[in-house]
């Protein structure tokens, strides 16, 4: 299968610049969007401790990629794609 995706980061024209994250597809249900969780701790100065946090960032989902939920996937920061996108997922890690 070939892919014909102009937005498509492997072989469409869309270019990646910034942040490179990693994370898990906890939704694939709207078409071409994954929505990707990233775990990340905060170091608190006051209590010397670190808080748990997760960030929840909608994604591109090429065709040829296809990722789906519970998938580990790599994504990029790109151009606006759209209201809330502005990543896109690069690869599937497992």
């Amino acid at each position: 299968m070939e892919c014909k995706d102009i937005k498509c980061p492997i072989h469409g024209q869309l270019s990646t610049r910034g942040a490179k994250l990693s994370g898990k597809v906890v939704s694939a249900k709207a078409k071409k969007t994954a929505i990707v969780e990233i775990d990340y701790t905060r170091y608190i100065y006051k209590y010397e401790r670190y808080l748990r946090k997760r960030s929840r960032i909608p994604a591109y989902n090429p065709e040829c990629i296809n990722a789906k939920e519970g998938n580990v996937v790599d994504i990029a920061e790109t151009r606006r794609l759209s209201k809330t996108k502005s990543f896109v997922v690069t690869g599937i890690i497992k």
